[in-house]
């Protein structure tokens, strides 16, 4: 039976942070800032490949036409730990990029980025791995 892996999620930190916006200011993707503390989701990276494992399905469509890849979503940790700007960077189709969407769209156990003591809202990126096995 084909399943689901979601294990190169690993990337998560080293793709990291883009830009930073301190309070509602939006700083452009050039001008990255260093953050004290990075945003992260309840449980850590652990916490995160569960939530992902247990949430994403993997599209019909996708598993009718074999279809693997890794879709790149793009979104900001807002200062009370909800996700908001959630878009695919790089797709594969299928129905796979709607899937990364939606899990990223319905992922609200963050915890704030912090700079100098204040939390920031802070532009993620993660890559989201859909491999039939």
């Amino acid at each position: 039976m084909k399943k689901l892996s979601v294990l190169s999620l690993v990337l998560f930190l080293t793709i990291g942070l883009s830009q930073i916006s301190l309070a509602q200011e939006t700083i452009k993707a050039n001008e990255v800032q260093e953050l004290d503390k990075i945003p992260q989701f309840k449980g850590g990276m652990d916490g995160l490949i569960t939530y992902l494992s247990t949430n994403l399905k993997y599209p019909e469509a996708a598993k009718e036409k074999g279809i693997e890849g890794t879709v790149a979503v793009k979104f900001v940790v807002e200062l009370d730990g909800s996700v908001s700007n959630v878009e695919i960077l790089r797709g594969i189709g299928a129905g796979c990029d709607q899937e990364a969407l939606r899990v990223i769209k319905e992922s609200k156990d963050w915890t704030p980025g912090e700079k100098d003591g204040k939390k920031v809202r802070t532009e993620m990126r993660l890559p989201i791995n859909f491999k039939l096995s």
